[in-house]
């Protein structure tokens, strides 16, 4: 790839990208200095995490006490001192707390609230987020400062020029992505204003993912011009599936599908095992729900990690060599668990990605010639190999391409941020709005529907219902076309023209050409409303006459979809005095 060219603005900035996962979270980092070619760091120092490795992720933990005050973060709250405390406190635990953010209509039948850790009962979601946002940037400050020679000047001539990358699954839409700038302005990273909301930037994992690959030496020379690849962001919440195509050089890459999400990373394997130890203790003295949830916490650290061959036991050390239970396999303080259970765990996340991968081969406009595996979950041995054994007869190339995979949404949405190597990308959904149309006698499914028409001041009759598609699903949009409708509303009123609000609502089902959101309700959702103020044109509309002289007005505008960078942006247009608003 490419070397980074110098910096090119008028001061110097920190930008900061947080990869904040169900599991683990972490941060990478740039200093900008004009006429300097940037660099990517990581902040791999924070509190107590010596023994979890001191590397660059920490724990996605949180201890709560009663009043909904956070008391300890990451490997804080794994201390000895402070699990002690918060027992004799009562403080909450709260843990993948980030699954309670996805969008309720992802493809997850098999997750609901009930089955995810507890939320406390005084912290909402976004409010946790935001208190975990604060502590990275608070670990952060203090590592720059410690880190670099005269830390404390440097975080000064920057301190009020920061950029912010914030990183979500590729299922994460419109409604958690403004929940994600919520929390940032509830954290304090920025103010909430246009200003600084310009300081975020948003990117998929999979994209970050991929922009990782592409600024990892291992990597970086398998890209060749005119081939498809495909990332695997296996993570600890999600398993994010992205394909792209290489066209230029430099390279510039287009998403060739739509991108995947499924709810099927690491933590639902160890999901599984409480549910089968649970189940298989049922009878034993060490079935108690405390045995187990230690039990579970074991595999999650160990057991998991190590587990590749199903024909071998797994073992699962929980207790003293006193310990032992012959007839649950229990022994010296260890469950021996047959190879062929502990595969069943595995199992359904690796055909959730095996499924996506061919979903993505199927719907790809270009042919896939390489795949890439990264993530956390990326590190199971057994799951490599199953992959493996499925890709590679397809005469696909298939790798790792970095022993700290975990590293790779941090460090590739700074380099998203850096380079932005992806042009184009397709669209998930069919964006547009609900409206209503002109009744036409003569068309069949007005026919079925003019029990419901309507008339207007104009004295037309119209049908709700309808749904006008803007940008449907499959398009290729480039980060600089935006697409439009035209619309006209009618009042009898000439204050009711001050104001227009219009939904935007996505569609979800198969149709490739949706017209009525009667036909398939489960499958549309608002995603926000627009709002103008059309106050000023109104003015100069002239009144028209309608059925039996009754007089109305009438306004016309446009509907603007924008994909921008990785949010979806729409705006309502119109003519004010020959010149467009919006």
């Amino acid at each position: 790839m490419p070397e980074r060219q110098p910096y090119q603005g008028p001061a110097r900035k920190l930008v900061l990208a947080f990869d904040i996962g169900t599991t683990y979270s972490g941060v990478s980092y740039s200093i900008l200095d004009p006429g300097e070619p940037p660099v990517i760091s990581g902040v791999t120092r924070f509190p107590a995490t010596d023994h979890v490795g001191g590397n660059s992720k920490i724990p996605s933990i949180v201890y709560y006490d009663l009043e909904g005050v956070p008391r300890a973060f990451g490997g804080e709250a794994l201390q000895e001192s402070v699990i002690e405390t918060a027992e004799d406190e009562e403080w909450v635990k709260v843990e993948w707390w980030k699954l309670h953010l996805r969008p309720k209509n992802l493809a997850s039948n098999h997750v609901t609230d009930q089955d995810l850790p507890p939320l406390p009962t005084n912290r909402s979601a976004i409010q946790i987020l935001s208190d975990f946002m604060g502590y990275l940037f608070r670990c952060s400050k203090t590592y720059i400062q410690e880190s670099h020679v005269s830390g404390p000047e440097m975080w000064a001539s920057f301190e009020n020029n920061i950029d912010f990358v914030l990183s979500h699954p590729n299922g994460w839409e419109g409604p958690q992505q403004t929940q994600i700038r919520r929390a940032a302005v509830l954290a304090g990273l920025v103010p909430d204003s246009p200003e600084g909301q310009a300081r975020i930037q948003l990117v998929t994992e999979g994209e970050a993912s991929l922009h990782f690959c592409l600024s990892t030496e291992k990597t970086a020379g398998s890209f060749k011009e005119d081939q498809g690849i495909m990332i695997i962001d296996a993570g600890g919440g999600t398993i994010d599936v992205s394909s792209y195509y290489m066209t230029t050089s430099p390279p510039t890459f287009q998403e060739i599908a739509p991108v995947e999400c499924r709810l099927q990373g690491a933590v639902f394997v160890t999901r599984r095992a409480q549910q089968l130890l649970t189940v298989k203790l049922t009878g034993s003295k060490f079935g108690t729900p405390e045995d187990v949830a230690q039990m579970t916490s074991e595999f999650d650290k160990t057991t998991k990690l190590r587990f590749n061959n199903p024909t071998e036991p797994s073992y699962i050390r929980f207790g003293t060599v006193k310990d032992r239970d012959l007839a649950f396999n229990i022994k010296s303080g260890q469950l021996k668990l047959p190879g062929t259970d502990v595969v069943t765990l595995f199992e359904p996340s690796a055909a959730a990605i095996i499924d996506a991968v061919e979903n993505q081969r199927r719907l790809a406009t270009k042919p896939i010639n390489s795949i890439f595996l990264v993530g956390g979950f990326a590190a199971s041995d057994w799951l490599f190999s199953k992959l493996q054994g499925h890709i590679r007869p397809l005469n696909l190339d298939f790798c790792r391409p970095d022993s700290h995979t975990n590293k790779a949404v941090a460090d590739g949405a700074l380099a998203f941020y850096l380079d932005h190597r992806v042009s184009a990308r397709v669209s998930k959904f069919t964006y547009g709005t609900r409206c209503a149309v002109e009744f036409n006698k003569n068309n069949e499914q007005h026919k079925l529907r003019a029990a419901s028409a309507i008339p207007r001041p104009s004295g037309r009759m119209v049908l709700p219902n309808a749904f006008s598609a803007i940008l449907h699903k499959g398009t290729v949009v480039s980060e600089t076309k935006d697409f439009r409708k035209d619309f006209i509303t009618e009042c009898a009123e000439r204050t009711s023209c001050d104001t227009i609000a219009t939904e935007i609502v996505c569609y979800r089902g198969d149709a490739s050409n949706p017209r009525w959101t009667d036909s398939e309700p489960g499958m549309f959702s608002n995603l926000c409303t627009v709002h103008a103020d059309t106050s000023q044109v109104s003015k100069t509309l002239s009144p028209r006459r309608g059925f039996a002289g009754l007089q109305f007005y009438r306004q016309q505008f446009s509907i603007v979809l924008m994909f921008g960078l990785t949010e979806l942006q729409a705006q309502i247009s119109w003519m004010e005095n020959g010149v467009e608003k919006g």
